[in-house]
């Protein structure tokens, strides 16, 4: 086959840069879109009478073979036809000849490109969306399940105050409800029908572009065709959804990592997402985990390379563009098979009761209420913070804990301690006491669960 614009060419592109400016190895996965948008645009020239009825329906029965023999392996590509867009012509008149040539009338490969690329996205978000539903299903199920049981919160990677599983789990909850909320702005913005747009400026045929955009299941025609061929926003918008939603995927993973650990033990991962050394026999690695963090550099990497790409690209097409697909592809495959695995992992890891208890009872986690019960005695809290951080002190100088503080060391420390009483600073009542809106409280979380599971229901709706 000769190159589509050979009229006005004299000499044949060479060899190493045809296969430098093929894409047909990574495109030829948007076969099924891009035959979807021949469909609807030969669907629409038959329609209008661009062509006749009966070139219509012959240009659509052969891509319908097309799709089944793509589909079946019974059709190779090679480096020759450039793109997927070249090749399922190609094959197309080779099949049913003239009528072939006469599906790409009033279209471009421009928007042809952004018809495939647009219907990908659009399928393969929700696709991810439902992955995310299904992530948010499984942590609302273990935060359930776990709403009473105790464990230490950090901040700095040092014991700050005791928190309950479900309050924990539910943190995670919050950062994949936002990245859902990102993916679906990110979706609404795609929604528009480039189709018909043409080369830049739109086409003198009349065509119906209302048509296409119903056949193809987009909410509207896009509203300008220079901005309609050149625009990769959408892409960018979902990598920095991806990217971010990735870096959630990480902290969890980091968590899963260090609480897995010897000198944590807080968690026992799962076999199944775990594997043995090849010199050391005792060792369980978490590279599941590992290799959640790892993967979320990839798809920071496909952000960063197509705001390059984009940043010193004039109106309106430019073969830049072709690096489009790739970081799409790729961070599309990333994300969601990261999702399935997280989702995995979290409801097959068990909480290791014994060793948490062991961290709960150290650490001094109860400073803060030791002081807030100070303050409403009368003391300001200032005061009340200064107070309990020289007992603290006192405390680490012994190597005891504040239940192991007689009076008389207290009074040494305050002289106020005469009168004040100091409450229970057990790790339950610390927890049962953080019943405000938000707090740890397993009455609060469970109204937390019931309220999200309630906006879950209605995305799944």
């Amino acid at each position: 086959m000769s190159n589509l614009w050979d009229g006005r060419f004299e000499n044949e592109m060479a060899g190493a840069v045809a296969e430098f400016n093929a894409s047909i190895g990574f495109d030829k996965r948007l076969y099924d879109c891009d035959i979807d948008g021949s469909v609807a645009h030969a669907a629409m020239l038959g329609e209008t009478g661009i062509i006749t009825r009966g070139e219509s329906d012959r240009i659509i029965a052969a891509l319908e073979e097309i799709r089944r023999d793509i589909a079946d392996g019974k059709i190779t590509f090679s480096v020759r036809q450039e793109d997927i867009h070249m090749a399922v012509e190609e094959e197309l008149t080779a099949r049913i000849g003239d009528a072939g040539k006469k599906l790409h009338t009033a279209r471009s490969r421009n928007d042809q490109v952004q018809v495939d690329v647009r219907l990908f996205f659009m399928r393969e978000t929700k696709a991810i969306l439902e992955e995310l539903i299904r992530l948010e299903s499984a942590i609302l199920e273990k935060a359930n399940g776990n709403r009473e049981e105790l464990i230490v919160g950090f901040t700095h990677m040092q014991h700050a105050q005791p928190v309950t599983v479900g309050f924990h789990l539910m943190a995670y909850f919050q950062m994949f409800r936002r990245d859902m909320e990102r993916l679906a702005d990110a979706r609404r913005r795609a929604d528009k029908n480039p189709l018909g747009s043409g080369a830049l400026s739109g086409t003198a045929y009349p065509i119906d572009r209302d048509m296409t955009t119903k056949l193809l299941g987009f909410g509207a025609p896009a509203e300008n065709a220079m901005d309609a061929v050149s625009d990769r926003d959408y892409i960018i918008e979902f990598l920095a959804a991806a990217a971010i939603s990735m870096m959630h995927v990480s902290r969890v993973a980091e968590e899963f990592v260090y609480w897995n650990s010897s000198e944590f033990k807080f968690i026992a991962i799962d076999d199944a997402f775990c594997t043995g050394s090849s010199m050391m026999p005792q060792k369980k690695n978490p590279d599941v985990a590992e290799l959640l963090r790892g993967k979320t550099g990839r798809v920071y990497g496909g952000l960063v390379a197509m705001l390059t790409v984009m940043k010193g690209t004039p109106l309106a097409f430019n073969k830049d563009f072709q690096e489009d697909k790739e970081p799409l592809f790729d961070a599309v495959d990333t994300w969601k098979a990261s999702i399935k695995i997280l989702r995995e992992m979290i409801m097959k890891t068990q909480y290791r009761r014994e060793e948490i208890d062991k961290h709960l009872a150290a650490g001094f986690m109860s400073a803060t209420d030791f002081a807030d019960a100070l303050t409403r005695q009368g003391i300001p809290f200032r005061e009340s913070h200064n107070i309990v951080g020289r007992v603290v002190k006192l405390c680490e100088s012994r190597g005891c804990d504040f239940k192991d503080i007689k009076k008389d060391d207290l009074l040494a420390i305050d002289s106020r301690f005469e009168w004040l009483t100091i409450p229970d600073l057990s790790a339950r009542g610390l927890v049962n006491a953080r019943a405000s809106f938000g707090g740890t409280a397993p009455s609060e979380v469970e109204r937390q669960i019931k309220t999200c599971r309630a906006w879950l229901d209605g995305i799944k709706r």
